[in-house]
């Protein structure tokens, strides 16, 4: 019988080995897409040589070692796992990164790093890019969903404040650079089983600040590359890693897991497909209010109007992007305003841009407008029954308004945007692109990259020509 990382091992090798379904193919190609659009933005706005980004590639450029993979947007060339930190932190920077329910984790921006580094490494084509990056998501999303328990309502990575993204991405990054490293079965195995050892990532800079969350993917997505380079060379992992007395479930979760979420139906149901792409650059969980902000202004809502507004949602969420109050209606910086309820709420309330709220609407001018704090206060944050229902199946909310004349507004939503219920359009999510994209680089190197990165599915166009594209203009 095999065990779980067997199985994982098994299934991942069929993706590189045998044709992929075409709606995988299709939604891939989507992921590296939107990774490559985070990536530059998130370079483009980039706060100083504090800032993460630039610490890391500052960091990673100084290290030896064979220049071998691409650094997004930077013009810099270094060794696959060092590329993989630093792309990893460009895509998971800004928070603008695709999220999977119920495991509640951004699996993308830990794999498609890590499936790009190591498949420039290796010279491997564009197929075994794509499918790389296919089984790498969908191995982290399992790990994800496994770690949800129904008594809890919550994932017990949550529970405990483990960050499930950088944990079990480092597991999926090490599944999608085994894949372009070439490994059969048994090494993959070996690669998930090492990476399991260096996953790591605790949600307390969410709450109080630090920057050290926006290099969780880099680090994950780095230490899936090792592992998969360490498994390649003959270093070997466990085959219980996942379910043994000692192992991923035990460590991180106690024994609680759920075995058929793990591995039921792979390659028929694919938890890939069920992955949000995120129309607002700011924590997901603050995703269902927003929506519930802008109906309301839709329907003719004012923020003028505003007395008093109320949002409900799930109870889990609370301790994230309500508390500490005080800190969540005035939030420091603007990354720190992406975490907070009452901010998000506001601001789109006042109007925001792209597709509902943009990466301008998290800027020094936006936290700097006097009529953000006054709304923000305005706004309580409560359970709601409803919402922690859904949770964390889907992110819902309802937003109840009272206004000055003494009129109350309500507007509810069972499904925050972005995922299966509620998709973004083929046209959004290019729209999402060209507005991330165009913040590095001209609109006519934009278009071309666009085009480049969609004719990939196709097989027309290599990753490594959609690389030297995301290069800075000379």
């Amino acid at each position: 019988m095999r065990t779980h990382v067997q199985e994982l091992a098994r299934f991942a090798v069929a993706c590189r080995d045998e044709p992929l379904p075409g709606e995988v193919t299709a939604d891939v190609v989507h992921r590296v897409l939107d990774v490559l659009g985070n990536c530059l933005a998130g370079r483009a706005e980039s706060e100083g040589a504090a800032a993460p980004d630039a610490a890391v590639l500052r960091l990673v450029d100084g290290w030896a070692g064979v220049r071998e993979a691409t650094a997004v947007g930077s013009g810099v060339r270094l060794p696959a796992p060092n590329a993989a930190l630093a792309n990893g932190t460009f895509a998971h920077l800004l928070d603008f990164d695709d999220t999977h329910l119920p495991s509640v984790l951004h699996p993308s921006a830990n794999v498609v790093p890590a499936a790009l580094a190591a498949a420039e490494a290796a010279d491997a084509p564009t197929a075994v890019l794509l499918a790389a990056v296919a089984a790498g998501i969908e191995v982290a999303n399992r790990l994800g969903m496994a770690s949800y328990s129904a008594e809890l309502g919550n994932s017990v990575f949550f529970d405990k404040g483990l960050h499930a993204t950088s944990i079990c991405g480092a597991l999926g990054a090490a599944t999608a650079a085994g894949l372009a490293y070439g490994l059969d079965a048994e090494a993959l195995a070996s690669a998930v089983g090492i990476a399991a050892s260096m996953g790591a990532g605790l949600l307390e800079a969410n709450r109080t600040g630090g920057t050290v969350k926006r290099v969780h993917c880099g680090w994950a997505a780095h230490g899936g590359v090792v592992a998969a380079a360490l498994a390649r060379e003959g270093v070997t992992g466990p085959p219980t890693v996942l379910e043994g007395r000692f192992g991923f479930f035990n460590a991180y979760l106690d024994g609680k897991y759920d075995a058929a979420a793990l591995t039921g139906d792979l390659g028929t149901r694919w938890e890939l497909l069920r992955t949000f792409y995120k129309p607002y650059p700011s924590n997901h969980f603050t995703h269902p209010g927003i929506d519930c902000a802008l109906a309301l202004r839709a329907r003719g809502l004012s923020a003028d109007e505003v007395q008093h507004a109320e949002l409900g949602v799930a109870e889990p969420v609370l301790r994230t992007i309500a508390e500490p109050r005080a800190l969540k209606i005035r939030p420091t910086t603007g990354y720190h305003a992406k975490f907070s309820g009452p901010y998000t709420v506001a601001r789109a309330l006042l109007g925001g841009g792209g597709l509902g709220l943009h990466l301008d609407d998290f800027s020094e001018d936006a936290l700097a407008d006097p009529r953000l704090p006054d709304l923000a206060q305005r706004v309580t944050m409560v359970a709601d029954e409803s919402a922690t229902a859904r949770f964390p199946d889907s992110f819902a909310a309802v937003l109840r308004v009272t206004t000055c004349a003494g009129r109350v507004l309500e507007h509810r939503v069972d499904c925050s945007r972005g995922g299966p219920e509620h998709p973004l359009s083929r046209t959004e999510l290019l729209a999402k692109f060209r507005l991330n994209a165009v913040r590095a680089l001209p609109p006519n190197r934009t278009e071309r990259l666009l085009a480049a990165v969609v004719a990939m599915a196709e097989g027309n166009v290599d990753y490594r020509h959609v690389l030297d594209l995301t290069m800075p203009a000379d």
